[in-house]
């Protein structure tokens, strides 16, 4: 069963792989890039080429939620861009807390990247008493004790860890408990969480060694 582009309905409950997903965003961000440059309609082969995918990978991916092209068109941007913003959900506002306003924290609260695509934080909590009450790129950075209040008063579903490994655990705990569903950690350890919350792992030494080896094991063209 796959979702209609054309009709407002209900989620679907889809077996897709998270590897689409992924590519869902790559596409949107290479649809909104060819739209910012002024081309109106782009195909599979083009979308394909620009990111290293074969068109037929693009039409696969795509053909998981609907039928999007047009018969000697290909692919209108704006309304693919529309249709895929659908699918991941970001054709809505996210209201997203932070825990942590250490030097990641700040940096992701300063990420204007976040605001385009639809996603607002609106809150950032801390323990540290030198860092409660300040604001940091106009958040306000209120005791972690507070965030069960803020979570349930703003219906928030959506949080970031970046606090250290030690407490990532503890945080994450809170976090649910106070009802968010979805979490990105950006802490280097793995979290326990239960069914029904979403996790997405966040390790940039992890990217990195996962790029080290790309270019030692690079295969030469001797």
């Amino acid at each position: 069963m796959s979702a209609s582009p054309d009709k407002n309905e209900e989620p679907v409950d889809l077996q897709v792989p998270k590897a689409v997903v992924s590519r869902l965003s790559l596409y949107l961000r290479e649809l909104q890039h060819l739209v910012r440059d002024g081309h109106e309609t782009t195909s599979s082969s083009q979308l394909g080429s620009l990111l290293g995918f074969s068109d037929a990978q693009v039409r696969k991916d795509l053909a998981y939620f609907g039928h999007f092209g047009h018969p000697g068109i290909g692919y209108r941007s704006a309304e693919l861009i529309s249709a895929i913003r659908r699918i991941l959900g970001t054709d809505r506002d996210w209201p997203v807390v932070i825990v942590g306003t250490g030097n990641l924290g700040r940096a992701l609260l300063g990420y204007k990247g976040f605001s385009h695509q639809g996603f607002r934080i609106v809150a950032a909590f801390d323990v540290d008493p030198a860092k409660v009450g300040t604001t940091i790129e106009g958040v306000s950075v209120l005791h972690l004790n507070e965030l069960t209040d803020v979570v349930q008063q703003n219906q928030i579903k959506l949080g970031l860890i970046a606090v250290p490994a030690a407490t990532a655990q503890i945080v994450s705990d809170r976090l649910v408990a106070a009802g968010v569903e979805g979490i990105v950690n950006f802490a280097p350890v793995t979290l326990v969480l239960p069914p029904g919350v979403s996790l997405v792992g966040v390790d940039l030494a992890i990217e990195l060694e996962q790029l080290s080896f790309s270019v030692v094991n690079r295969t030469t063209g001797g």
